[in-house]
């Protein structure tokens, strides 16, 4: 069973950024997709960002351009990288591993918060 453990949260103003970064208890190389959600209060959890061991990457087209994700493959590290925070960005962030490539996301870490605000 994977453990994943977000850090990097916090309270950014708009316009700003923020880095979230996500540990990995194995080899990050043997999950065949990683992620980012969200979920923001009174709303249903998305998808932020998606990267798969092939490099292959996909955004929510409200973060496309803003945010980008990537990953450390000797530090077992995943990353979020957020520039340009809007308040609509303000929610819980969740990192994922869908890790046969199955469409089932089976392993969630317990999530940072990131807000938004002036």
């Amino acid at each position: 069973q994977v453990h994943l453990v977000e850090s990097g949260g916090g309270l950014v103003q708009p316009g700003g950024s923020l880095r979230l970064s996500c540990t990995v208890s194995g080899r990050i190389l043997d999950l065949s997709v990683m992620g980012w959600y969200r979920q923001a209060p009174g709303k249903q959890r998305e998808m932020v960002a998606r990267l798969t061991v092939g490099e292959t990457t996909r955004y929510l087209d409200s973060v496309q351009g803003r945010f980008t994700i990537y990953r450390d493959n000797e530090k077992n590290i995943l990353y979020l990288q957020m520039n340009m925070l809007k308040p609509e960005d303000t929610a819980v962030y969740y990192c994922a591993a869908d890790p046969n490539g199955t469409h089932r996301w089976n392993a969630w870490g317990r999530g940072t918060q990131v807000t938004v605000s002036s």
